[in-house]
């Protein structure tokens, strides 16, 4: 019974990466640890759309706006591009990614960032998405930040 159970699961998880599938996701950031090493309130929102071009691997849009607490770290807006492969079926992905973000003061950077994260599934479709996430600074070393999200994504099916 309990090998049934497992392959059941197992067979469940596989139809939501298959190719062909949308997704949406909002998340929500702030417990960044910016390297300046100054505190203060940091909170942040993004949202994603995605795709899967191909079994396990999603392509993505982004957009998202951070609010930093610093006066080192400019509030910023940003929007980027970037992907997820899911390593195993049950939601464990690595994802990677480049984002344009603006600050007031004419701040402007491109940031690569990678994240590890895990899609913990709350239906057939929903999944809560705890991740950590590093994102490096192209234009100063003080900017680039390691932080936690928490997010919700809705995989979409066709069937």
């Amino acid at each position: 019974m309990l090998l049934l159970a497992a392959m059941t699961v197992s067979i469940g998880a596989f139809a939501q990466f298959q190719e062909g599938k949308g997704y949406v996701g909002a998340s929500m950031t702030g417990f960044d640890l910016h390297y300046n090493g100054e505190n203060g309130l940091n909170i942040g929102l993004q949202a994603k759309a995605g795709y899967f071009p191909l079994d396990n691997l999603m392509i993505y849009a982004t957009i998202d706006a951070q609010h930093n607490g610093s006066e080192t770290v400019a509030d910023h807006i940003g929007f980027g591009a970037g992907g997820r492969y899911y390593v195993t079926q049950n939601g464990l992905y690595l994802g990677g990614g480049l984002k344009f973000i603006h600050a007031y003061h004419s701040y402007n950077d491109l940031m690569p960032g990678i994240e590890v994260g895990y899609a913990y599934y709350i239906n057939r479709s929903v999944t809560v998405e705890p991740a950590i996430y590093y994102d490096q600074s192209l234009k100063k070393y003080d900017y680039s930040n390691i932080g936690l999200k928490i997010g919700l994504g809705i995989y979409l099916f066709d069937d």
